[in-house]
C-alpha cells in the first residue's frame, strides 16, 4: 500500500486537482494506494472541494476545527499511516504539497526506488515559477543554515516537502522518539523528518523533481528572512533533542548494502 500524505490549509483551488492527477498516476501505474488529507481547519472552501472526492477516491480527510500548523499536520498523517499499515517493510508513506507544486508524474520514481530497496526517497525541488531571487537563496543554502546538527547523507535539498519513506523506517523513527517526532516547525520540519528517518534507512536516494511555484493561485506563503531564521533557530531545538544512535542491525544492515565505487 501507498500511502499519500497530503497537508493542506486554505488550499481549496488546487486541492482537487492535485488529487485528480495522483488518481490518473495510480491508473497508469497500478499499485495499491490511499489518500490522506489533512485539513488543517481551513478557512476557505477547501472542506467542500474535498467533499466529493470522498465517494470516488480511496481517500480519508482529517479535519481539524483548529489550526496546529505545518509540523503536526505532518507528523499526524505520518503516524496515520503507520497505524494503518499491515505490513510496514514493504508499505510506502508519499508526503506532498497541496498547493500543486510537487509533481506527481515522478510518484512512479518515487515508488519504484523503494521497492528496489531504498527506504528514504527525497524529490530535490528545481525551481521554476515565481520564487524570488531570496527565496532560490535560502532553499540552495538551507543546509549550511543546519551544518553541524542535520545531515542526511546524499541529499542536498534538506527542506524538500516531497518524499517517499518506507513505513517500517518511519515506525522505528517514530518509536525512538518519547513523545512527538518532530520538534521544529515549517522547512525545518522536513530537514527534521528526513534526519530522524534516515538514522533508520538501509539506503537514502533522491531523484531531481521539476517544482513549480506559478500554478498555485494565492501568493507564496514563503518570507526568505523568517524562514532563515526560522532554520537557524531550530539548531537550538534540534540540539536539545538528537537522533538515537541506530540500532545495532540497522548499522549492520548499512555496511551490508554495496558502496558506490569512486571513478
Amino acid at each position: 500500500m501507498i500511502y499519500v500524505c497530503i497537508p493542506s490549509r486554505d488550499e481549496a483551488p488546487t486541492v482537487g486537482l492535485l488529487l485528480w492527477k495522483i488518481r490518473q498516476v495510480f491508473a497508469a501505474f497500478p499499485r495499491e494506494y490511499q489518500l490522506l488529507v489533512l485539513d488543517d481547519a481551513s478557512s476557505d472552501t477547501t472542506s467542500e472541494v474535498l467533499e466529493p472526492y470522498t465517494r470516488v477516491l480511496p481517500l480519508t480527510v482529517i479535519r481539524r476545527t483548529e489550526p496546529q500548523g505545518y509540523a503536526a499536520s505532518v507528523e499526524e498523517l505520518l503516524r496515520k499511516a503507520v497505524d494503518l499499515t499491515d505490513r510496514p517493510k514493504r508499505d510506502t508513506a508519499i508526503l506532498m504539497h497541496a498547493d500543486f507544486a510537487h509533481n506527481p508524474q515522478i510518484v512512479p520514481d518515487l515508488v519504484r526506488r523503494i521497492e528496489s530497496g531504498a527506504d528514504l526517497v527525497v524529490a530535490e525541488g528545481q525551481l521554476e515559477g515565481e520564487p524570488s531571487r531570496g527565496h532560490r537563496l535560502l532553499r540552495r543554502h538551507a543546509p549550511a543554515l543546519l551544518r553541524g546538527v542535520v545531515s542526511v547523507p546524499a541529499v542536498r535539498d534538506l527542506v524538500s516537502g516531497y518524499a517517499a519513506i518506507r513505513l517500517v523506517a518511519l515506525r522505528n523513527a517514530i518509536r525512538s522518539q518519547a513523545g512527538r517526532l518532530l520538534h521544529t516547525e515549517g522547512w525545518a520540519a522536513n530537514a527534521e523528518l528526513f534526519w530522524r528517518t534516515a538514522r533508520y534507512a538501509r539506503r537514502v536516494e533522491t531523484v531531481s523533481s521539476v517544482e513549480r511555484h506559478d500554478l498555485r493561485s494565492r501568493p507564496s506563503r514563503v518570507r526568505p528572512w523568517e524562514a532563515a531564521t526560522g532554520l537557524w533557530s531550530a539548531r537550538r531545538v534540534l540540539r536539545a533533542s538528537p537522533v538515537p544512535p541506530a540500532p545495532p542491525e540497522a548499522s549492520a544492515r548499512r555496511e551490508a548494502e554495496p558502496q558506490p565505487v569512486s571513478s
